[in-house]
C-alpha cells in the first residue's frame, strides 16, 4: 500500500486486516517504517498487507524512504515472495494536484515499472469529506488527466468507502492476480544495481537537482536584492 503521507494507507490496512498500526492524528507523519500485517484470510486466500511511508514523510528524507522501501522489497523478493498487487491511495478531498502529489506518484510509477501496472489499483478515499457532485467531478478529472496514462495500461481506479467491507471488496480485485516482479526488485536483485542507479533513484536525483537549482536561484536573487 503506497501513497502520500496522510492519504489513509494505515487506516485502510487496519480496516482490512484488523491490525492496530498507529495512525497519525496531527501534522507529523506516523508511518516511518515499512511494516507488514499478520496474514489474514480473504476468500480462502491468505493475505498480507505492507504499509509504507510516503515520500513526503516529515521525519525522513525521500532518499531514506526510497532506500528503506527498496531494501524491504529486495529482501522479500530474494526470499521468493512476490506482490499480487499494489494499491496507491489518493485523497479525493485534495482540491488540486500539487507538486508533492505529482512527485509521489511519479516515484510510485518508477518503483513499479510499466509491466506491472495491470496489478495496480488506484484507490480514492476520504469521500465523506466532499459532496457527491464535487467528488465525482474530481474523480473524472483524475481518470481523464492525472491517472490516465496508467489506467490506459491496465491499472484500475476504485473508491474506498471507509469500511472493512469496502477494503475487502478492493482487495478481491488483487488476490487472484498473477504475482509480479516490480521494476525496482528487478533492478536491485537481478541486475545488481545500487539504489541510485534504479529508475526510481534516477527520478529522485532529478527531483533533488531541480530543488537545488531553484534554491540556488533564490539565494542568488536574495544576494542581489541585499
Amino acid at each position: 500500500i503506497m501513497g502520500p503521507s496522510g492519504s489513509g494507507k494505515t487506516t485502510f490496512i487496519n480496516e482490512a486486516s484488523g491490525s492496530d498500526f498507529a495512525i497519525g492524528k496531527g501534522l507529523e507523519s506516523c508511518t516511518s517504517e515499512v511494516q507488514a500485517t499478520k496474514p489474514f484470510k480473504l476468500n480462502g486466500r491468505e493475505v498480507t498487507l505492507i504499509d509504507t511511508p510516503g515520500f513526503d514523510d516529515t521525519s525522513r528524507s525521500d532518499t531514506d524512504i526510497l532506500a528503506m522501501i527498496g531494501a524491504y522489497l529486495s529482501q522479500t523478493y530474494e526470499h521468493g515472495a512476490k506482490l499480487a498487487g499494489i494499491v496507491y491511495m489518493h485523497r479525493i478531498s485534495d482540491f488540486r494536484m500539487g507538486r508533492t502529489n505529482k512527485r509521489n506518484f511519479k516515484m510510485f510509477r518508477e518503483l513499479c515499472g510499466e509491466s506491472t501496472l495491470r496489478n495496480v489499483l488506484i484507490v480514492t478515499n476520504m469521500w465523506r469529506e466532499v459532496t457527491s457532485d464535487l467528488g465525482m467531478m474530481r474523480e473524472k478529472q483524475l481518470e481523464d488527466n492525472f491517472f490516465k496514462a496508467v489506467l490506459d495500461k491496465g491499472a484500475r481506479m476504485l473508491r474506498h468507502e471507509g469500511t472493512q467491507e469496502s477494503t475487502h471488496l478492493i482487495l478481491r480485485y488483487l488476490i487472484h492476480n498473477q504475482p509480479a516482479t516490480l521494476l525496482i526488485q528487478e533492478e536491485l536483485v537481478n541486475e545488481h544495481k545500487n539504489i541510485a542507479q534504479t529508475s526510481a533513484g534516477s527520478e529522485l536525483m532529478r527531483v533533488l537537482n531541480e530543488q537545488r537549482e531553484r534554491h540556488e536561484e533564490v539565494v542568488a536573487q536574495l544576494r542581489k536584492d541585499m
